[in-house]
This record gives C-alpha cells, structure tokens and sequence, in this order.
C-alpha cells in the first residue's frame, strides 16, 4: 500500500500561518524598538524612510490619519531621528527623512529581533533562497494596490 499524497494547503491554512509569524516578528520588532525607548509605531516610521517620504504617505502607509502621523514625527524629531524638508517641487508638502543616527536606530532594531533571527537561523541556504523567492513572488501584487 503507498503512502497517502499530501494535501496542499487551503488558502486559509497559508493566511493563518502568516498572520501568525507576522504577529511574532511584530511582537519582536515590539521589543527591539522598546530596548531603544522607540514605540513600535514610531520604530515603524523609521522603517519605511528609505528616502524623503510626505507626511500624507507616511499616514497611507501606516493606515492612520495624517494628523496621528504629526505627533509620532514630532517626537521622533526631538530626539534627532527624522527632519521634516519642504518638498522642492511643492513647498505645500513636508517631508520626513531619517537622519543618520535614525538611520543607524533602526538598524539595531532589526539586529537585535532575536527571536526571528533565531527562527531564520532554523533554515538551511536553499531552504533561506527558496523563502526569499517566494515571498517576493507574494510581495509583487500586494505592493502594487498599495
């Protein structure tokens, strides 16, 4: 007699699954920006400036109203770890940048995530390659309705 065939996964079952590591890497991102008496929220902020971002933007994609994003950029800004620049091409439009000791911050959160660093540790070359690819196979189409 041979072996059952494995089923695949339902859509559901895959949903859970990463609500559920998305739910552990938040609560270790949590823990890591609290070590550096950041908010996750604030440490969040710091994580999407790749470059000059408008305030409007940081609201969109933090899912919050921009009036909630001033006061998070009021305080990262007093403690030296963003700027707000006028926008060249509309000076209507503030933008905020990391500075270089922002920049630097949120690096050492993400260092020292230990528990998902420890997880990610658990994978072999191919198996941390295979995981990379398809989850920017996943990324592609969610980022695109962003």
């Amino acid at each position: 007699m041979s072996a059952p065939t494995p089923q695949a996964p339902t859509k559901l079952q895959l949903l859970e699954l990463l609500a559920a590591i998305g739910a552990a890497q938040w609560r270790d991102f949590a823990a890591a920006a609290a070590g550096h008496g950041l908010t996750s929220t604030q440490a969040r902020v710091l994580a999407q400036l790749n470059g000059p971002l408008p305030m409007r933007g940081l609201a969109t994609l933090l899912v919050c109203d921009a009036s909630n994003v001033t006061g998070i950029v009021d305080r990262l800004e007093g403690r030296g770890l963003v700027r707000r620049e006028t926008d060249a091409a509309d000076r209507r439009v503030k933008n905020v940048v990391a500075t270089d000791e922002g920049r630097d911050i949120i690096r050492r959160v993400r260092e020292e995530m230990q528990a998902t660093h420890g997880a990610l540790d658990t994978l072999d070359a191919a198996e941390s390659e295979t995981l990379y690819a398809l989850l920017e196979r996943l990324r592609r189409p969610l980022e695109k309705d962003a």
